[in-house]
């Protein structure tokens, strides 16, 4: 076995067993399947049983402001002092009362009183019913027939379909969100990997292991089986944390998914129904989805998702940009001897991941626009830009280019910060600055 292959095997065997290493690889299949489970979660509409006893001194809200099925309303006569007095013996949630001068407004108008914190689902379905009630009311009062406003309204959704060189379409996901949860976590994994090596490289120096160890192997050789080690632990890892975050994912799919992906089914039935027969559809027979739009919709996005693509791109993009940073890591961390000196160097390090970060957030509002585009190509920012664009639709020659420059720079980092760590691991008792530095750089 070659010298660089036994310090990848050392490297591999130090932190494959290594508690944190395990703990990692399980939290954080956890986590990502926890996160989509919150979002699928917060689309869905809340259904807490509400008993409402409602006192309506204005008059105008009887038989019209109703319930549904989990909300239930009950009017009474009765004066707000002795409904507020009765109220903790009856069986009633909450309390509604509404003022006679409701019609005016302003502060105080309407009060409801709870024995327990009503959730805001309840507070919105109540407040979306009053303001529709007095707002019909007001148009009848000027002579306006509410049934033409409300008929007049229309809601619009946006079907995004990309056109490629050759003409053909392609329907995009546009999901956003889950491309820049993807550049988060690149960023979190290139700078996590990137300090493995730079404490590695840190401790062996302290500890002066370093010169036992390059009596046998040359620095560039040992500098190489650091960084390649930990990209093979990094890679198993990430194998590991897909397999593991598949099962999750479809364990959550078959449990909670199941009766949303049925009513999902059925709503794009009804979608077809009234494409294909325009206004000669029986509306009133369809079963009404206005409740589950947003989760719908989320579905919808998840499915286009090419999540073969998505790993593929990630394992590249982190080996790229890992070799790319590790290598300028480990040249730090040999010019330093302790990790308080380290922080004038690791600062400017970190700054360019930390601008990826920031224009990959971008790519939400605007996937397109050329600091996205320029960030997805400069080797600095391309691993954490690139992935937050990629459930938006990237072209092929994009990819291949941005690849290309990554790897080729990693080279010339290599090339560079192999000069700096022949001279710098060596070296004790001497404060580094980064004029000292780039006189090593010059060194033969």
């Amino acid at each position: 076995m070659s010298k660089i292959g036994l310090i990848i095997t050392r490297e591999l065997k130090s932190k494959l067993y290594n508690k944190t290493f395990i703990v990692m690889t399980i939290l954080a299949p956890l986590l990502i399947t926890g996160f989509m489970a919150m979002m699928i979660k917060m689309t869905q509409s809340e259904k807490t049983n509400q008993t409402v006893l409602v006192i309506d001194d204005s008059k105008l809200f009887q038989d019209k402001l109703i319930g549904n099925d989990y909300v239930s309303l009950t009017f009474s006569n009765d004066k707000l002092e002795k409904a507020i007095t009765e109220f903790s013996n009856k069986n009633f949630t909450c309390l509604l009362w509404i003022s006679p001068n409701i019609i005016e407004g302003g502060a105080g108008a309407t009060k409801l009183f709870y024995k327990k914190s009503p959730g805001y689902a309840f507070q919105t379905f109540i407040k979306d019913q009053m303001e529709r009630i007095i707002y019909e009311n007001k148009l009848k009062a000027n002579n306006i027939d509410p049934s033409i406003i409300s008929n007049s309204k229309t809601n619009v959704k946006l079907i995004l379909e990309k056109v490629n060189d050759k003409g053909n379409t392609e329907e995009q996901s546009s999901f956003g969100l889950f491309g820049f949860l993807t550049g988060a976590l690149m960023f979190v994994f290139i700078l996590l990997y990137g300090m493995m090596v730079f404490r590695s490289v840190m401790e062996e120096k302290t500890n002066r292991i370093v010169e036992v160890i390059v009596s046998s192997v040359k620095p560039f050789e040992l500098m190489l089986g650091k960084i390649f080690g930990v990209a093979i632990l990094g890679i198993i890892q990430f194998i590991v944390m897909g397999i593991i975050t598949l099962v999750l994912t479809t364990i959550l799919s078959t449990l909670f998914l199941k009766d949303a992906k049925l009513q999902l089914e059925k709503f794009n039935t009804q979608q077809e129904l009234v494409k294909k027969n325009g206004t000669n559809v029986n509306f009133e027979q369809m079963q009404k989805f206005d409740d589950k739009l947003e989760l719908f919709d989320m579905l919808s996005k998840i499915e286009k998702i090419n999540f073969v693509e998505v790993f593929i791109c990630f394992i590249l993009y982190f080996i790229g940009g890992y070799l790319f940073y590790s290598s300028i890591m480990a040249a730090v961390g040999s010019a330093v001897d302790s990790e308080a000196d380290s922080q004038q160097f690791i600062t400017p390090i970190m700054m360019p991941l930390m601008a990826g970060y920031f224009i990959s957030t971008k790519t939400i509002l605007d996937p397109d626009s050329a600091t996205v585009f320029w960030g997805s190509m400069i080797p600095f920012t391309s691993p954490i830009v690139m992935m937050s664009r990629i459930t938006n639709g990237v072209p092929l020659w994009e990819l291949l280019l941005s690849l290309s420059i990554l790897f080729v720079s990693f080279i010339g980092t290599t090339y560079l910060a192999g000069k700096i760590y022949r001279t710098g691991i060596l070296m004790y008792g001497k404060k580094t600055s980064w004029k000292e530095i780039g006189k090593w750089l010059f060194y033969k």
